[in-house]
């Protein structure tokens, strides 16, 4: 009599876990891939995971902020929301700069020449130190006047305004943080700018409490506290990545003889970068005047949509990192001349953040208030809050195709059309609809998520169209 062996069986999809295990250590580890060759779903998810997580990781220091400040009560949180919209601005001249930084970075990758992209970062690094001055020494002496331009009460100017103080005249590390993770980021080397983040924000995290409510030996600061926090784990996030720009074993390293004017370098530079900095500047500038029309109806309403802003933000940032995943794809398989390449990478990452952002926007639908009250327990502001919320995450399935398609066009170097773009949908059209339903409609803060959701769907409608006409495969960089 023969006795059965039962010999075991692999269980299905046992190869695929261990291939996807395998490529996610790989993705945080950093990869040494040539992301102009190989598989294209394969390049845009080693890319894509460590830059959703340096993107998840941004967001984080605007909530952790906004967690603490609230149990100051709404005057804080409006002086917060107040205070970013202004930040705003110097976010989008960072971003202006970091586009073009991982424009030419990336095309000088793709072209096989890692020491003209660390001449593109100096260049990037020393126009970020000069612009980000111009505005810190102002924005630091007439922070009281700025919160009261835009709508500030007294009580507000007269208590709070030493945050506004710090994080304006703190925006050098701001600047310095986004271009120095473009380097890396376009490069191919995404992990090293999470890495980076995760270093910042745990200082943050552990710094606020003990700096805002004044905890043990630390003197408590108030919300001037949460400002002081942010600017010192960003300050020694951007001690970390000079360190491993110029010490680092990457894919870009700065010499010192790289550490001198490039005039050529720069002017290309600061062309690209125009288009980046009008195309932030005129979204940011939009959001300012929302906050502008959303003052009139109290605190109340302004602490509302400061907390539902700051949870959509931190909602759809890992939505940006797929698409500066794609971007970087956009940029090299350019410099390698492969356009279709690149085309097909934004194809597949917008596919990617559509599904993603449905979901997203399903659970924000479902749970908004539940989400408003883990940062405030004012009714009236938990109310405001959650309606904005069901409101713009309505949109949410059409942002995650046209943040992919417009953030292409600054892979390909092409940052005017986005530019042009922004000027149409946010401009023209979003504010005077704001304006519109919220005032003469009557329909207050709610008037104003509203035209949120319809410019932002112009937006991808009109993203769309431009890209398939196809002529920033012709952008030289």
């Amino acid at each position: 009599m023969k006795t059965r062996i039962n010999l075991p069986v692999p269980a299905p999809g046992r190869g695929t876990l261990r291939k996807l295990f395998r490529d996610i250590r790989e993705a945080l580890a950093g990869s040494d891939q040539d992301f102009t060759t190989g598989k294209l779903s394969r390049a845009i998810f080693l890319l894509s995971v460590p830059m959703v997580l340096e993107m998840i990781l941004e967001s984080v220091f605007a909530v952790v902020d906004i967690f603490f400040v609230s149990r100051l009560g709404a005057d804080a949180v409006a002086t917060v929301g107040l205070t970013e919209s202004m930040i705003t601005i110097i976010y989008a001249i960072a971003t202006g700069l970091s586009a073009a930084t991982a424009s030419m970075v990336s095309r000088r990758i793709g072209e096989k020449n890692p020491r003209g992209a660390s001449v593109v970062a100096v260049q990037a690094i020393f126009a970020g130190v000069l612009v980000s001055l111009l505005i810190a020494i102002p924005g630091a002496i007439y922070a009281g006047d700025l919160l009261k331009l835009m709508g500030a009460s007294a009580a507000i100017h007269d208590q709070f305004s030493g945050f506004t103080a710090w994080m304006l005249g703190g925006n050098t590390v701001i600047m310095l943080l986004f271009i120095n993770n473009a380097v890396f980021r376009s490069a191919g080397d995404p992990a090293v700018s999470m890495r980076v983040l995760w270093f910042a924000n745990l200082i943050n995290l552990a710094l606020d409490p003990l700096l805002i409510f004044g905890i043990g030996p630390f003197e408590g600061f108030g919300v001037k506290g949460a400002a002081i926090a942010t600017t010192t784990g960003r300050g020694l996030a951007v001690l970390l990545q000079f360190y491993f720009l110029f010490f680092g074993k990457k894919r870009v390293r700065i010499r010192l003889s790289d550490l001198r004017p490039d005039a050529g370098v720069m002017l290309r530079l600061i062309r690209i970068a125009l288009g980046g900095i009008g195309q932030n500047l005129i979204i940011t500038s939009s959001w300012i005047g929302l906050v502008r029309i959303i003052s009139v109806f109290g605190s109340v309403a302004m602490a509302g949509y400061t907390i539902a802003i700051r949870i959509i933000i931190f909602a759809l940032l890992p939505s940006w990192g797929l698409s500066n995943a794609s971007a970087t794809l956009v940029g090299q398989n350019l410099g390698a001349r492969q356009p279709h390449r690149a085309e097909r990478s934004v194809w597949a990452a917008a596919r990617v953040n559509m599904i993603l952002l449905a979901g997203v926007g399903v659970i924000m639908m479902l749970f908004s208030e539940p989400l408003i009250r883990l940062f405030i327990g004012d009714p009236g502001v938990i109310i405001a809050g959650a309606r904005g919320l069901r409101i713009v995450s309505a949109g949410f399935i059409a942002y995650g195709l046209g943040m992919v398609l417009v953030n292409a066009f600054n892979g390909a170097g092409d940052t005017v059309t986005p530019t042009l773009i922004n000027v149409f949908c946010f401009w023209l059209f979003e504010i005077p609809l704001a304006w519109t339903l919220a005032l003469p409609a009557g329909m207050n803060e709610t008037g104003v998520f509203i035209s949120i959701v319809i410019a932002e769907s112009l937006m991808t409608l009109t993203a769309w169209w431009l890209f398939r006409r196809g002529k920033w495969k012709e952008k030289r960089v």
